[in-house]
């Protein structure tokens, strides 16, 4: 469903599309004031049609950042096993040059690498988030991009019979590889959806999920947290989630943004995928997080 095939918002916005079908900026908009109705309406229309959007140089502080996050659903945790930034339990700080050893494993990324290979934020629990929205508080002189990938149109662009036959299969998400370790490590464990979180076990969604506002399909594998495809071979689960991963961020599926200190990037995590470039030498780079509570996938 497109913009145009649903009921058109009260609110005119400054909207300049980045790709085909990926991809945002929206201007005029000050986020760091309390937004009307309508105005969150009209965003929510372009967020959901362009998967991620961009606002320029808002520079919000934590609390501007969780009041924008809230008028679009309910906060999650920063982060299931490493948890909020003190005082803001909903926010997530993303600072590598601090803590590059937490990701050491996270999408199978060395631990000298300032970036993150592809991934859909937090597959590895029964309901993912919804949605994100990141707050640039730090950014490097060069580097440090990050990239968006459209699941909807990567599933739209494979044959009828591949897509038929991908609805019918399960993948299990398992994210012990990723952050076992420290949530062995976290006393009292992680925290998730009000239950305390002492384990990572793995969860089962499905290849294909479909969006519950705008009925659409998407591919709902990634290789941060995706295991196996249940019923295959290994060999064969192996064969089917590396074409898949290959295919479903081909260039033309892909948005690139390249940051200015106070970017706010709000992106709909149940149909992208998103990978950080690690590019910028040991600059700092620091970005916070505010993530939505989702929906079980189906």
């Amino acid at each position: 469903m497109t913009l145009t095939e649903r009921s058109r918002p009260s609110v005119d916005l400054d909207v300049r599309p980045l790709s085909g079908t990926i991809g945002a900026e929206i201007a005029g908009v000050d986020l760091s004031v309390e937004l009307d109705d309508d105005t969150v309406a009209a965003i929510r229309r372009v967020w959901l049609e362009r998967r991620v959007v961009f606002f320029r140089s808002q520079h919000l502080t934590t609390e501007q950042h969780e009041r924008f996050a809230s008028r679009f659903g309910e906060l999650t945790p920063g982060h299931p096993v490493l948890g909020g930034v003190e005082g803001h339990p909903s926010v997530f700080e993303i600072d590598y040059s601090a803590s590059r050893e937490v990701y050491a494993h996270y999408g199978d990324v060395a631990t000298r690498s300032a970036g993150l290979d592809w991934h859909t934020d937090v597959t590895f629990v029964e309901r993912p988030p919804s949605a994100s929205i990141l707050n640039a508080v730090v950014i490097p002189p060069s580097g440090g991009d990050t990239m968006w990938s459209d699941q909807v149109a990567a599933l739209a662009a494979l044959s009828p019979s591949l897509q038929g036959y991908l609805a019918t299969l399960t993948a299990v998400h398992d994210g012990r590889a990723a952050f076992g370790a420290q949530l062995a490590r976290r006393d009292g464990g992680g925290e998730w959806e009000g239950e305390v979180l002492s384990s990572l076990e793995p969860v089962r969604h499905p290849v294909v999920r479909v969006h519950p506002e705008t009925g659409e399909r998407a591919l709902f594998v990634n290789p941060g947290f995706t295991s196996h495809v249940e019923g295959l071979h290994p060999d064969e689960s192996a064969m089917l989630l590396s074409f898949l991963y290959t295919h479903s961020v081909r260039p033309e599926f892909v948005v690139r943004h390249h940051w200015t200190p106070g970017d706010i990037a709000f992106w709909d995590n149940r149909v992208t995928q998103h990978s950080v470039v690690g590019d910028y030498g040991d600059a700092r780079r620091v970005i916070q997080r505010v993530s939505l509570r989702g929906e079980r996938p189906h």
